[in-house]
């Protein structure tokens, strides 16, 4: 009845691996002939017999675990019979499913009667698992790779966990009971957090798990013959669960436990209630902890608590704000790695070693510990998961992940190799002959050099990779500064800083680095240096000030006018003394810190942007995005995101969101602005498309408001309004033609299509008139509130129907009526600029069938030239005529930009009826091209009033981001001026011909 001596292929072996081979096959026909003999002896059958029938490609894979794998080999001599379950099962090609992983160890645990059964049961069932993922991990059968291999352990640890914890509970009920309900009411169990690869699900072959053990509420347990306080019941019932997996007895053990990561590690109470936790993380938790609760998970026990009590640790882990003092910390830990590795002799080490395991997952939490609280898509505990979603948020080029995820894969699948061999928890390279074959056989490679050539890329690619993300940015600094030998170095800033040199050898090294004014330059580094400010500062916020500093010298030297790029970003250092997280940015990005000189010596209006809402700085992160402002699609697709990202319930969350975003995206019309990217007219129609977003999201914010707390308002046609507002946003001015500026107030006309004498339809109705009004209030309250980061934009109301003695918010009826029989002359001009810019698609429709009735009439063309040129003198003499001798008023003196205006609303009002192409348009430009193309004007003088409208903004905008007056030196403007005086002449002041 033996197995014949041909039953294991050898000849896909390797040769110094086939007597190692023979040996182990040896040992397990021996087990199998003593089972073959108990059977007979028993009457029960042989499993032999099923050995018989074992297929050939089955027996090939058995040869190539038994050589590779001696825990593989010591688990089939122990229990030959466990190889033919697993294949009658197809466990040996495909992991069981959760639900049958579960069954089958409750099954066992069933039988259990005591502490000492449950603990034989629970290794039984791991080491036959574990045999089933090993054979799987070596053998590869298809959907097997390295992920799978490691979320089978770690679903094998979860059900392991989960099985041992509701025994023990149930044991343990008779004599403690359980414990009292929640306050709501709901079960209270013990939550298990996995930490680590556990809580990630990515443990493995054998991995110790890192567990933390937490209870929703104190109290005492309830019908048992003994009541414990919460705390003592949990922390017995933890300690009862421990022992459960990681007691060594005879079968083993089934998971090395490790419980460090607790809050106070060894030294602190096994288990804490939530409260407690919640209070520790606070006021207690250090950067190491954030670290490590990236990974935390939920994996047994209360589930549902669990993700609550994550929750709400959330914002300890991911902070709102770019955290780069995080790699500060990340820095620190691997340093300290380092030297353990050094001392310990641990170069071989694939985990910890230079371009090991440690350093990719370095990478990635790096990312995710700095960037989580903004790009909540890296809230997730899957490393795999995390590198995937870099690229798509523009973190990591994509080439990148490409060569760091497959050469992650490599040191994993090694790592596996080498657990695999004797079920040990080691990372270390073998120095044995026949363990590196059998390595190299795993890897399918040819041999071990083969082997040692590829881990020598993977882990030079890794350290490359990790270095660009961990290393000092000193290194790089000072070796760009230094390269060609001249000018100062860091450590020449640092003495600088520290005013190490004396008064005069300080005004000297500015004045050779390039500073006009060498002397005032001093005395701001040592004002700030010597400020109340600075020497408050706590530790880790004075070394951050320490190390930015030599670093922003050297990027203030670089710039091209040092002295005003010192001026103007010293205030910005100011500001942020107490939010030391942005000295850690700018220390961390030094091509920032490049961005950060352009821009403020360029604009004081940015330097005191940044200085002012400094979470900005984060902008200057990313070039690509910093100097290409976004389309109104894009914009509105960034913002939906953000808002998207909170609860819908924090107002105080997404009004500080609006307004960040806002200021962003400012940031990037104005830099782009500065180094000529962007056309001037693009630069206005950025501007105008992020009002455009922002008041859309603003109305919906305040619909939504509005109905949940007074449900929807009944339509003028009958009929409910529903999700989508029965309201429209209409713009006037600059927001209605399309010509924002960087200060630009919005202009606004609230219009509505209810009933009038409806009433809205929720718990607490009001009135339609009151329903509209308080929603006008909304918008105006949401676009002005001022939070953190300042306000939205000011808001003027005054050219609705009636001016500031009319009603907020009108039925688009009350204001046709208005426009067709009350409003003046001025107000039918300003409804040549006026536009919806947010609302119902259906109800824009009939304004803008409005809007050309009224600017379409024909009018009596003398009346209208002068009510249009009375107007005008009138602003004039209230607003222009205050410049000085050799100035003239951009904007309100003759020939500037509001005589073009004028001439613009002039014409569509007086030809419109006769040329309706000009009804199609609110900005000047396009009524200029149209009145052009139409033949209303001569094609030249368009041309050439477009472009003294182009020069005349141009100047505008550039005196909004230098800070300087809206005023043009008469030389510069004198031919556009006199074009734009010509053109009044002729078309408005004939008689003056």
């Amino acid at each position: 009845m033996a197995l014949p001596d041909d039953f294991l292929p050898l000849d896909t072996i390797p040769e110094p691996l086939v007597a190692p081979l023979e040996h182990a096959w040896g040992r397990l026909t021996d087990a199998l002939d003593q089972a073959h003999h108990l059977a007979d002896m028993t009457g029960n059958e042989s499993p032999l017999e099923d050995w018989w029938a074992l297929s050939a490609s089955r027996r090939a894979q058995l040869a190539r675990v038994l050589a590779i794998s001696g825990f593989a080999a010591e688990t089939l001599v122990r229990h030959p019979d466990w190889l033919l379950h697993l294949d009658a099962s197809g466990e040996l090609d495909e992991a069981l499913a959760p639900e049958a992983l579960r069954d089958g160890l409750d099954e066992r645990l069933e039988a259990a009667e005591d502490e000492t059964d449950l603990q034989a049961a629970i290794r039984r069932f791991r080491q036959a698992r574990m045999l089933g993922i090993v054979w799987r991990d070596l053998t590869r059968p298809a959907g097997t790779d390295m992920w799978a291999t490691a979320a089978a352990v770690s679903r094998l640890a979860e059900t392991c966990l989960e099985g041992a914890l509701t025994w023990l509970e149930t044991h343990l009920a008779p004599r403690w009971g359980h414990p009292a309900p929640c306050r709501d009411g709901r079960e209270q169990r013990l939550v298990v957090l996995g930490m680590g690869k556990l809580g990630a699900g990515e443990l493995n072959l054998s991995s110790d798990i890192d567990l933390i053990f937490a209870f929703p509420e104190k109290g005492e347990t309830q019908g048992g013959r003994k009541s414990l306080d919460h705390q003592e019941y949990f922390t017995k019932l933890g300690q009862r669960l421990i022992t459960a997996l990681d007691a060594v007895t005879a079968d083993g053990f089934a998971f090395r436990v490790d419980m460090r990561l607790r809050p106070l590690g060894d030294g602190g109470p096994l288990v804490g209630n939530f409260a407690s936790l919640s209070s520790y993380y606070q006021d207690q938790g250090r950067e190491w902890e954030r670290y490590a609760m990236l990974k935390a998970r939920p994996v047994a026990g209360d589930l549902e608590a669990g993700a609550e009590l994550l929750a709400s640790l959330r914002p300890f882990v991911y902070r709102k704000y770019l955290d780069f003092g995080a790699i500060e910390s990340l820095r620190e830990l691997k340093a300290m790695i380092n030297r353990e590795v050094r001392r310990r002799g641990m170069q071989g080490n694939i985990k910890l070693g230079p371009g090991g395991i440690r350093e990719v997952e370095f990478v990635v939490q790096a990312f995710q510990l700095i960037r989580g609280g903004r790009d909540t898509e890296l809230q997730v505990t899957s490393l795999k998961v995390a590198l995937e979603r870099l690229p798509e948020l523009g973190l990591l080029p994509a080439e990148v992940v490409d060569e760091l995820l497959p050469d992650y894969v490599f040191l994993r699948d090694l790592e596996h190799v080498l657990q695999a061999l004797e079920d040990h928890q080691t990372q270390t390279l073998p120095v044995d002959a026949t363990d590196r074959e059998r390595v190299a056989l795993a890897l399918d490679m040819e041999d071990w050099p083969a082997v040692i050539a590829r881990l020598d890329e993977v882990r030079a690619r890794v350290q490359r990779h990790f270095d660009a993300v961990i290393a000092e940015p000193e290194e790089d600094v000072e070796e760009a500064s230094t390269g060609d030998g001249d000018g100062p170095g860091l450590e020449d800033w640092r003495e600088l800083w520290r005013g190490e040199p004396d008064d005069t050898e300080i005004r000297e090294r500015l004045e050779a680095a390039g500073f006009e004014e060498p002397g005032t330059a001093a005395r701001r580094l040592k004002a700030l240096r010597h400020s109340r400010q600075v020497q408050a500062m706590q530790r880790i916020g004075f070394e951050r000030l320490e190390t930015l500093m030599p670093l922003l010298l050297d990027a203030v030297v670089e710039s091209a006018a040092p002295d005003t790029a010192l001026e103007r970003v010293l205030p910005l250092i100011e500001a942020v003394l107490r939010r030391t997280a942005y000295l850690a940015l700018l220390r961390e990005n030094p091509e920032a810190l490049e961005h950060l000189m352009r821009l403020c010596s360029a604009s004081p209006w940015i330097a005191e942007q940044l200085a002012r809402h400094p979470i900005l700085l984060d902008e200057l992160l990313t070039p690509e995005t910093l100097y290409t402002p976004a389309d109104k699609t894009r914009l509105a697709d960034e913002l939906r995101q953000t808002l998207g990202r909170l609860p819908e319930d924090d107002e105080e969350a997404q009004l500080e969101a609006l307004r960040v975003f806002k200021h962003a995206q400012v940031l990037h019309v104005a830099a782009s602005d500065i180094v000529g990217t962007r056309h001037l007219m693009k630069v206005s129609d950025y501007l105008t498309y992020i009002a455009e977003v922002i008041l859309e999201a603003v109305l919906g914010m305040a619909w939504k408001h509005l109905t949940r707390k007074h449900g929807f308002p009944e339509r003028r046609e009958g009929g409910r309004a529903g999700a989508e507002p029965a309201f429209l946003v209409v713009g006037y001015g600059k927001l209605g033609g399309i010509e924002l500026g960087y200060g630009s107030d919005l202009d606004l006309v609230f219009l509505h299509d209810g009933a009038t004498q409806g009433s809205t339809d929720g718990d607490r109705p009001i009135d339609n008139p009151v329903f509209f009004t308080r929603l006008g209030q909304r918008i105006i309250h949401l676009l002005t509130a001022v939070t953190p980061a300042g306000h939205l934009y000011e808001v003027d109301m005054r050219l609705r129907p009636s001016g500031n003695a009319g009603l907020l918010v009108s039925t688009l009826e009350a204001f046709a009526d208005y426009q067709r029989h009350q409003a003046w002359t001025w107000e039918h001009q300003a409804l040549v600029r006026a536009r919806v810019v947010a609302g119902h698609p259906r109800l824009a429709e009939r304004f803008d069938a409005l809007r050309g009735e009224i600017l379409g009439r024909e009018r009596d063309p003398v009346a209208l030239r002068e009510e249009v040129v009375a107007m005008r003198r009138k602003m004039r003499d209230h607003l222009g005529g205050k410049s000085g001798e050799d100035e003239f008023d951009l904007k309100h003196d003759p020939g500037g930009m509001v005589d073009i205006e004028f001439l613009c609303q002039y014409a569509v009002l007086a030809m419109s009826h006769e040329t309706p192409e000009l009804l199609a348009y609110s900005d000047n430009m396009r009524l200029l091209e149209t009145l052009e193309a139409t033949g209303r004007l001569p094609a030249e003088q368009c041309q050439r009033l477009r472009e003294a409208y182009l020069a005349l903004r141009s100047a505008a905008h550039r005196s909004a981001l230098t800070g300087d007056p809206a005023r043009g030196r008469h030389d510069d403007f004198e031919e556009h001026r006199q074009t734009v005086i010509d053109a009044w002449q002729r078309l408005l002041e004939p008689q003056n011909e």
